[in-house]
């Protein structure tokens, strides 16, 4: 496993968000964690990049060749090396290429100057070229299409070199066509490069065709994990989205939302 969990209580000072949380992720795989609003999606994930401390427990990581290591007992330098975060919030900079944006990717390995070496810019290149924007990097980030932006902090994710790469909401400002073509690149990235990879997303119908697997949260009641089609059998999208205005049933193998 690249990442795991042991006994896992993530929140903020006194505030439990969820507890006793015992997780796996395997290298090759697309994870794509579901839930409500306030279940502690996004609390996850900055635990998992180390940005947030665990109330209890603990997360280890590996790069898939060494055994794995307590994330806390790492230096950020080294954390950096395993883990790579692309956060939901956008990202503004003026006068600042595609290129430039991605080659922040290579922070973790440059010295104290920050010269980028070849073998950064041949990372650098290969990570424009893995998410199909090479042609575009000497263009200004900040006059790209939402889904151009995106492709770009995928790619700095990609530079970063990492074993392991989290997503929090990385549809979330983008059309429906660039949602779909954004999980697509990232599940063929994930198959491709033997990289885990742990989305955070509202995108429900798309998780469930394209997730191999899902982490289902419920607020403070724990995360259920299994492949979609496991999951949609067990009745567990049912559970985990009670509402009076709508449920959920099972056609075929395929769950399907019935407005009540």
């Amino acid at each position: 496993m690249l990442l795991s969990t042991h006994n896992l209580t993530i929140g903020y000072d006194s505030y439990v968000v969820q507890s006793g949380l015992s997780l796996n992720a395997a290298g090759g795989t697309m994870i794509c964690m579901l839930g409500k609003n306030g279940c502690g999606k996004s609390t996850l994930l900055r635990t998992l990049a180390g940005l947030q401390p665990p109330l209890s427990g603990e997360v280890r990581a590996s790069n898939g060749s060494d055994e794995p290591v307590v994330l806390s007992a790492l230096s950020s330098t080294e954390r950096a090396r395993m883990i790579s975060l692309v956060l939901t919030e956008r990202l503004s900079v003026d006068n600042t290429t595609v290129h430039d944006v991605v080659a922040m990717g290579r922070y973790p390995y440059t010295s104290f100057l920050g010269g980028l070496t070849k073998a950064d810019e041949r990372n650098i290149s290969t990570a424009l070229e893995q998410v199909g924007i090479e042609q575009m990097q000497y263009r200004y980030f900040n006059n790209l299409s939402d889904g151009e932006k995106q492709r770009v902090l995928i790619a700095k994710a990609l530079a970063q070199h990492t074993p392991i790469i989290l997503l929090d909401e990385p549809t979330a400002h983008l059309d429906l066509n660039n949602r779909i073509r954004i999980l697509l690149l990232l599940k063929e990235l994930a198959h491709k490069t033997d990289k885990c990879v742990i989305i955070s997303t509202h995108e429900l119908d798309l998780a469930l065709q394209l997730a191999d697997t899902i982490w289902l949260m419920t607020p403070q009641q724990g995360v259920e994990t299994g492949t979609p089609e496991a999951l949609t059998a067990s009745g567990a999208f049912q559970n985990a989205f009670q509402d009076d205005n709508f449920g959920f049933v099972n056609d075929n193998g395929q769950l399907r939302i019935k407005l009540k």
